[in-house]
């Protein structure tokens, strides 16, 4: 995310495997900070952890324990080209995995769009793993028609225009990433996969579960801080308000501009540090064992 200089904290590149169709599969992530104070951000569909690089790294100097993941098909993850390997379940399984690796017994799990829903399952399937959510621009009922309308011709054009796609690719790989701004290395980080794995992704997402159902948004019990954003149809701001009533409890937060937390992340940083703190406060609190007196 764009933004001023984050002040240093420590930062570390670790994999993980998972076990999937064919054998194990590799997944990718960066460890940024230390401590209790868990949080897991992952970013929106077909794009990178890149994509939240800076933000970790503020968030992280700010006392959070940071964890960005690439999901399974997504940047330096394995990108295996079957449809049946990808799904938002499998997914938040993965997220599952990410926290015994890193040792955290629970976490503030965030994500943006699709990431968002990520976090969804896995707060609906395993909620003794999620201290907090952070939902960015989470996709539900009123994002669906768009988001189809991108992500079914992105599909169809990776399964039966293979060249095309592999062309893109080809013309963007011999620009040097260290030239270009960090929301260009995301684009092209973005750009440099291979047609069959992001068909085989496009589809497994696509045609599967692709968010908790309302009663299980509602049945949901964990602190929840929600990011609405103004103007951005892939986006729809009732989605988020949707989802805000949805869980008890939850708290939304609009932002200033469409894209706030990319482009003037100061504010959102805070209220996410303040936010993730709080939670962890909380669960270490109910952790605590009682007094039974003598």
């Amino acid at each position: 995310m764009a933004g001023g200089r984050a002040a240093l904290a420590s930062e570390q590149v670790g994999q993980l495997f998972v076990e999937g169709r064919r054998g194990r599969d590799r997944l990718e992530f960066t460890e940024y900070g230390s401590g209790d104070a868990w949080l897991v951000l992952l970013p929106p569909l077909l794009v990178p952890r890149s994509v939240h690089a800076h933000t970790a790294r503020t968030l992280a100097a700010a006392g959070l324990h940071v964890v960005v993941l690439d999901l399974l098909g997504h940047g330096r993850s394995d990108r295996p080209a079957d449809p049946l390997a990808y799904s938002v379940t499998s997914f938040a399984r993965q997220v599952v995995a990410l926290l015994d690796e890193v040792g955290a017994r629970q976490a503030v799990i965030g994500g943006s769009s699709w990431g968002a829903n990520v976090a969804l399952e896995v707060a609906a399937s395993t909620p003794d793993r999620v201290s907090g959510l952070v939902l960015d621009a989470p996709v539900l009922d009123n994002a669906l028609a768009l988001q189809l309308a991108v992500l079914a011709p992105s599909m169809y054009a990776a399964r039966y225009a293979p060249l095309a796609m592999n062309a893109v690719r080809l013309a963007t790989r011999p620009v040097p990433r260290r030239l270009l701004p960090a929301w260009l290395r995301v684009v092209r980080d973005t750009l440099d996969a291979r047609p069959a794995p992001v068909a085989a992704l496009l589809h497994g997402v696509l045609f599967g579960r692709f968010a908790p159902s309302h009663e299980e948004r509602a049945a949901l019990t964990v602190p929840t801080l929600v990011l609405a954003r103004p103007a951005d149809p892939f986006h729809p701001v009732g989605d988020a308000e949707m989802v805000a009533e949805e869980i008890p409890g939850a708290t939304l937060e609009r932002a200033e501009a469409a894209l706030e937390w990319r482009r003037r992340p100061e504010r959102i940083d805070l209220l996410v540090t303040r936010f993730a703190r709080d939670c962890t406060k909380s669960s270490l609190r109910s952790r605590r064992p009682r007094s039974t007196g003598a």
